[in-house]
């Protein structure tokens, strides 16, 4: 009877252990993780998987979403404040491989930090990103769902203008010095898919500098500037007095919004499928 008890009154005291250290045990796993993130691309993405809330640290430029300008500057593209990064003791710093000072991540690396790289390099490299974020999060499900909408938006575009009649088009990356994308440039591959054969793909580097002459010579049937309010580019009428253009003789001058273009994120084939759509209208014009 005796035994009866003591083991009556053990499985109680466990019971009520148990549910004194549940909610610590809860709280624990539920934890978030604490990021840095490096970059504008990398900080949307992380919004687009609902992973948003984890950051505790950026660099300057990233500002969407909206809640995205609230969130602590630690550095730039030129440096990163190493000892403000300690002080927020992250869990994981995603960077930039190519946008982020490679000395500061080595310095970040040796103190212990770790460092994930984001390498997006072309659209299908996007998805890959989405799914090594949901990975780190934990947000495996919203990234898949992400992931699905993306490559839904995509195949759509590609099936719509991948195979129609190329059209020449100078992109007018910056207006001063002059500069225009080629090679692996993320902006090439974006107007690939619309269709588009660029008169400066094959020059050394993937953000060459060109001269006007360069523009005159190669005659594009339209030019595309990509401009916004953080990155005012250069106005579509300075091309309007070189008559000799065919952009310039057929209106063929447009805009599109760098802000959305030029970050690698799905939110990029959004604006895509405006530019693709623009090319489309000059390929109209051309064949009439």
């Amino acid at each position: 009877m005796r035994s009866s008890s003591y083991t009556a009154l053990s499985l109680a005291l466990l019971l009520a252990l148990i549910l004194v250290m549940t909610p610590a045990l809860i709280k624990a796993e539920e934890k978030k993780l604490k990021l840095i993130a490096l970059a504008p691309h990398i900080v949307e993405m992380l919004y687009s998987i609902d992973a948003g809330d984890m950051i505790i640290g950026t660099t300057e430029h990233s500002d969407y979403p909206e809640s995205a300008k609230d969130i602590p500057r630690i550095g730039n593209y030129a440096g990163l404040q190493i000892e403000r990064i300690l002080q927020l003791k992250p869990d994981y710093i995603i960077a930039w491989a190519t946008g982020n000072p490679p000395d500061d991540l080595e310095r970040i690396k040796k103190l212990g930090i770790p460092v994930v790289y984001s390498k997006p390099s072309d659209l299908k490299s996007v998805a890959q990103e989405l799914q090594m974020l949901g990975k780190i999060t934990g947000k495996q499900q919203q990234a898949k769902k992400v992931i699905a909408d993306y490559y839904a938006k995509l195949k759509v575009l590609q099936a719509k203008y991948q195979q129609r009649d190329k059209v020449d088009v100078f992109y007018q990356l910056w207006s001063t010095p002059l500069t225009t994308i080629a090679n692996q440039a993320w902006p090439q591959k974006l107007l690939e898919l619309c269709g588009v054969n660029n008169p400066f793909k094959n020059l050394k580097g993937d953000y060459p500098h060109i001269s006007l002459e360069h523009v005159l010579l190669a005659k594009p049937q339209m030019i595309i500037i990509p401009t916004s309010a953080s990155e005012p580019n250069g106005a579509v009428q300075y091309w309007t007095k070189y008559k000799t253009l065919p952009a310039v003789q057929n209106n063929q001058v447009v805009l599109v919004n760098s802000d959305k273009l030029h970050l690698m994120t799905p939110r990029a084939l959004d604006e895509l499928a405006i530019m693709c759509e623009k090319v489309e209208q000059a390929r109209q014009t051309y064949q009439h």
